[in-house]
């Protein structure tokens, strides 16, 4: 089986949207009985995770590469939730699972799909190459 970008963009998607549904589940329907208020809980929980939605959906590489801090923020609130959290443990699961398959799906579609496009990043022994040469042609002789 060979993976190619397709399939890492059909990961993300399928991990992306499940979280972005699973949030407000959670946070609103499962635990009600916050301390926390609901402005707080859409500013903090549930605006990040949907910036990127616009630049997921259109299969933008770079749009993946910079998803993956915001979902750190939320594999960070899963691990500390099924740390701290004792009733609440399999809803952090879920983040979790949900979370670490978005960061592998946007990893890899990112990289497969920046060099399709031919969007890597120099190595710098090419780019020095480059710029002696530059320099040795300008050079009188």
């Amino acid at each position: 089986m060979t993976f190619n970008s397709a399939f890492f963009r059909k990961l993300t998607l399928f991990s992306y949207f499940p979280l972005v549904i699973w949030l407000p589940v959670w946070h609103f329907y499962l635990t009600p009985d916050k301390t926390t208020s609901t402005t707080f809980t859409i500013l903090f929980w549930i605006v990040p995770i949907l910036l990127p939605a616009v630049g997921l959906i259109k299969a933008k590489p770079y749009t993946h590469a910079w998803t993956n801090f915001i979902v750190m923020y939320y594999l960070l609130h899963g691990l500390t939730a099924i740390y701290a959290v004792e009733g609440e443990r399999l809803y952090a699961f879920i983040e979790i699972v949900l979370c670490c398959l978005l960061f592998t799906g946007c990893s890899i579609y990112a990289r497969l799909r920046g060099r399709e496009l031919g969007l890597g990043i120099r190595k710098f022994k090419e780019e020095l190459a480059e710029e002696k040469q530059a320099f040795e042609g300008q050079k009188p002789k």
